[in-house]
């Protein structure tokens, strides 16, 4: 029965707290702000009609102070305050580009490169056709070259981006290998 966050992401969260006001008894002031950078406090008047508000353009991987300080004309409130963590950055690979193919290898890179993914994996395979190989990639690095391909071929090539958390995000694009010399 105080404050409290649900619905916590990597820029947002809702703050809900119990109703101690009325729109007529008064307002809530809130101040927030990263815990490490007290002189980046935001503060914000809020109707005292209202029992939860969401905050967002939070920094992600951040704690975060927050005091709810009711202002009323009737009673004393005491100020009540949470902490609450932002979760890392879950963004999906934005670009994948192909380049230096030859007729039986091709270089995949992808961005951005991010410190909350564990590793990517690259699924390939030529198209149409169900066989795909599997390559997993440290998350530190952000490119790799596929090789063994056969030439004159389109592959399709999906990177996924497995993050610490455990969630998946995925982006694919085409690739095309040359065609063989003759004499192969």
């Amino acid at each position: 029965n105080r404050l409290h966050t649900t619905d916590v992401t990597s820029s947002s969260f809702r703050l809900v707290w119990p109703q101690l006001l009325s729109q007529e008894t008064g307002y809530y002031s809130l101040e927030y702000g990263p815990a490490a950078d007290p002189a980046r406090k935001r503060t914000q008047q809020v109707s005292g009609a209202h029992t939860s508000l969401v905050l967002s353009d939070l920094a992600p991987e951040t704690t975060y102070e927050v005091a709810l300080i009711p202002e009323s004309n009737v009673h004393y409130f005491p100020p009540q305050t949470t902490r609450v963590t932002t979760l890392a950055e879950e963004i999906s690979p934005v670009q994948v580009l192909i380049s230096e193919s030859g007729p039986h290898s091709f270089h995949v890179s992808w961005s951005p490169v991010l410190a909350s993914v564990a590793s990517y994996q690259l699924l390939y395979g030529p198209l149409p056709g169900n066989s795909v190989k599997v390559l997993e990639v440290d998350g530190r690095h952000n490119s790799t070259v596929v090789e063994h391909l056969a030439p004159n071929t389109t592959y399709l090539v999906t990177v996924t981006a497995i993050y610490r958390s455990g969630k998946e995000k995925s982006l694919s694009a085409k690739a095309c290998t040359q065609e063989g010399e003759r004499g192969e």
